[in-house]
């Protein structure tokens, strides 16, 4: 049997060189543009809640930043908690919640499909996290269309 000589890894050990930046800090020009689409649900993985501290990194690049939820990804702007709603019933329960609305008090812009809010998952307006705005399952494209014409970085969030 082989033995391990190596000593364990201790608290406070790095294991990678964590301040080696490889590329440069891109900073958005002025006037530049970004859209974060999920097409994803809320707590199937890590995508959700990854590419919205994206959205926030991107916004603080100095794009100004837009988050599309729609389809399934209307339920990363769902109000939650438990026994009531703001109750974070244990640690990361509402990590979702707390970056959507840190990323819209510095500016981001956060828009839900109606349809996906009522007719996928049987939510109204209220029930979205407050600041988020509610567009028309036409509007969808449009915001995505939008964009793209503006020359707009977009990075698009789907979960299968």
């Amino acid at each position: 049997m082989p033995k391990i000589t190596a000593p364990a890894h201790q608290t406070g050990d790095f294991l990678v060189d964590y301040e080696e930046k490889v590329f440069e800090d891109v900073k958005a020009e002025p006037g530049e543009k970004a859209l974060v689409t999920f097409h994803t649900v809320a707590f199937e993985g890590s995508i959700g809640l990854v590419n919205l501290l994206q959205a926030t990194r991107l916004q603080r690049k100095g794009f100004e930043t837009s988050v599309l939820l729609y389809g399934p990804g209307v339920t990363l702007g769902l109000q939650r908690g438990f026994p009531k709603l703001g109750d974070e019933a244990f640690p990361g329960h509402l990590a979702m919640n707390n970056q959507i609305e840190k990323f819209m008090k510095e500016g981001g812009k956060v828009y839900a499909c109606r349809f996906g809010l009522q007719a996928l998952y049987g939510h109204g307006e209220g029930s979205l996290i407050p600041g988020i705005t509610p567009i028309a399952p036409q509007d969808v494209l449009d915001l995505i269309l939008l964009h793209r014409r503006d020359n707009a970085f977009i990075l698009d969030t789907w979960t299968l």
